[in-house]
């Protein structure tokens, strides 16, 4: 593949409001690449199939929900790498010639935005969901972190989130509105938006730790909100896009997109005024 034109997607459902195609063809004028990058509406179900029509029209793809764990499955010639079969989840496709490889960078970018904003290391981990995503978040809290609870609906996913770890027994809890949430000194809200109400109906009046939602529409979250107004600081989705899409850049492109991340930033801000 060209590194200077590419065309690439981001699939999933619902898509209209993803902010992907505003970073990546940022990027592109950023990197001096020419090219197109669409969002397209791909349901539950629907992937193989589109990928069989329409893949060889594409250099990559970026998946978002539904889709991370439906492309493990994919009857094709894919090359899944260790971390993406570890963690159960996959957010990029990449085509060479007609093959395709896979990976996460969700976990990744994860980090980079914590370092970014000046954390790399914590005590106690509350993880809120046990999602393609949560996993995404405990493969990489396995360097990072000392303990980690994964507070959970279900104890269907409770094995494939537990799997994702190789340093760390993570504890699982089950789902409690009024879990007390004082001696994090990180939570991350991995849930989909408006499920963690009720959590941030039943705040303690002062917070010290970070919380990472890794929502960002609408934002603030009402669980941002609160946890701001309760004295604890917050790192929003925004952030987590970011570097996981510059993370694909660079797997796609083999150029370094550090450098334009301040400039990204800028853009997904304005396009969220």
């Amino acid at each position: 593949m060209s590194q200077e034109s590419l065309r690439g997607a981001v699939l999933g459902y619902p898509i209209n409001h993803s902010l992907s195609p505003l970073l990546h063809k940022k990027a592109y004028d950023l990197l001096g690449i020419s090219g197109e990058y669409t969002a397209i509406e791909v349901k539950s179900g629907e992937l193989l199939d589109f990928i069989n029509k329409r893949g060889n029209d594409f250099d990559y793809f970026s998946l978002t929900m539904p889709l991370k764990e439906e492309a493990l499955d994919l009857k094709l010639d894919i090359k899944i790498d260790e971390l993406g079969r570890r963690i159960q989840s996959l957010n990029t496709l990449i085509r060479t010639d007609n093959t395709w490889s896979a990976t996460s960078t969700d976990g990744s970018g994860f980090i980079k935005s914590l370092n970014n904003a000046g954390y790399s290391q914590f005590n106690r981990v509350l993880v809120l969901g046990a999602g393609g995503t949560a996993r995404a978040v405990a493969g990489a809290l396995d360097d990072i972190a000392i303990s980690v609870d994964v507070m959970r609906r279900s104890v269907r996913r409770s094995s494939a989130i537990a799997a994702c770890f190789e340093k760390i027994e993570c504890n699982f809890l089950d789902w409690d509105d009024l879990v007390d949430l004082s001696d994090y000194d990180l939570v991350v809200n991995t849930t989909p938006s408006g499920a963690a109400d009720l959590v941030a109906e039943n705040l303690p009046r002062q917070i010290k730790g970070l919380l990472f939602d890794v929502l960002y529409k609408p934002w603030p979250t009402l669980l941002a909100r609160r946890w701001g107004d309760a004295g604890g600081k917050t790192l929003s989705g925004y952030e987590l896009l970011l570097y996981q899409g510059i993370d694909q850049l660079g797997l796609v492109t083999n150029m370094d997109g550090r450098s334009i991340d301040q400039e990204l930033r800028i853009a997904l801000t304005n396009a969220a005024i």
